[in-house]
This record gives structure tokens, sequence and C-alpha cells, in this order.
């Protein structure tokens, strides 16, 4: 099993971060695959599926993914960290795509937000995949497709900050 994390500070409202992250056009641009069935477009929800066809590693690909889990932006307050302080508000949202069928003999992407009021909102990613194969399987995931996922999550945090930070959002959502 390999896990890849990332993380970035985005400069905008986590609400903001979190529409452009599930919107499928900003999926495509960094994913280089097409959705040809169940959510193709506008953003996905909480038990969405989608099928995602194209080309990885010179070989055709499908790949069915399932929204197993979304928590929409909340807002919720922890206890003061010491005596006489203020408790501490903080927004937070999640969602979790994970793979029905395709390539990988699993595969599970958590998408997290969190936002301290008045600080940049931090998105976390935690990707999660097995490649069937055994030994053979490890070694492919270790050198090929661990480094390209690992690029493809920095590629897309860059998207979203660029997007999230200056205008370019607006084009992808209606969020403040």
């Amino acid at each position: 099993m390999f896990t890849l994390r990332e993380s970035i500070a985005i400069n905008a409202p986590l609400e903001r971060c979190f529409a452009l992250s599930t919107r499928i056009e900003l999926v495509r641009t960094t994913l280089g695959m097409k959705p040809v069935a169940g959510v193709t477009s506008g953003h996905v929800g909480a038990g969405s599926r989608v099928v995602w066809r194209g080309w990885k590693f010179g070989l055709p690909t499908e790949h069915h993914t399932l929204i197993s889990e979304l928590k929409e932006p909340h807002e919720y307050e922890l206890p003061a960290r010491r005596p006489g302080e203020a408790p501490v508000r903080y927004k937070s949202a999640v969602f979790v795509d994970r793979q029905e069928q395709g390539r990988f003999a699993r595969f599970s992407h958590e998408h997290d937000f969190r936002q301290e009021y008045g600080e940049d909102t931090i998105l976390r990613d935690r990707v999660e995949f097995s490649l069937p194969f055994g030994w053979a399987g490890k070694l492919v995931g270790q050198w090929i497709v661990a480094p390209h996922a690992q690029r493809l999550m920095r590629e897309r945090f860059a998207l979203i900050k660029r997007l999230a930070e200056g205008d370019g959002w607006r084009e992808y959502v209606d969020a403040p």
C-alpha cells in the first residue's frame, strides 16, 4: 500500500477552495482524462459517480470514481488553548473519492480543508493506493505511479491556488 500526502496554504476562503476542488472541469484539467459518465460537468456531491476515460502510461484507462464521503464547509469551535484565551473558531470540509472499478487494486483520495478564522485555508490531500501483480505492482507503484500521482496533486494545488487567490475562480464557482 502506498500513501502520498500533499498540503498547501491558500489565501482565500475555504468555501471557494472547496468549490474549486469539487469542480469536474478543473479535475479534468489536471488529471488529463475525460469524464464520460455520471457527473460530467459542474460539481460532485456525496454519492456522485464519475467515469473517467483517457490514456495513462501509454494504456487506455477507465477509472470509475465514487464520492464516498462529503462534508460541506461548516464551522466549529475548539476550547481555548489556555485559560483566559478565547475559543478557536474553525471552518472545515472534506470529501473522499474512491475507485469502484479500474486499474488499481485499491485507490482512495481524501481532500481535507481547514481554516482558522483570519488565516489561510489549508488543503491537505492523502492518496492511498495499491496495484495488482504482487512485487511487480509494487515496483510500478514506487517508480512510476507514485511520482506521477504526487506531480498531479501538486499541479492541482497550484491551479486551485492561482484561481482562488486571483479572479479566475469566478469562471467556475459562485462562492465568496
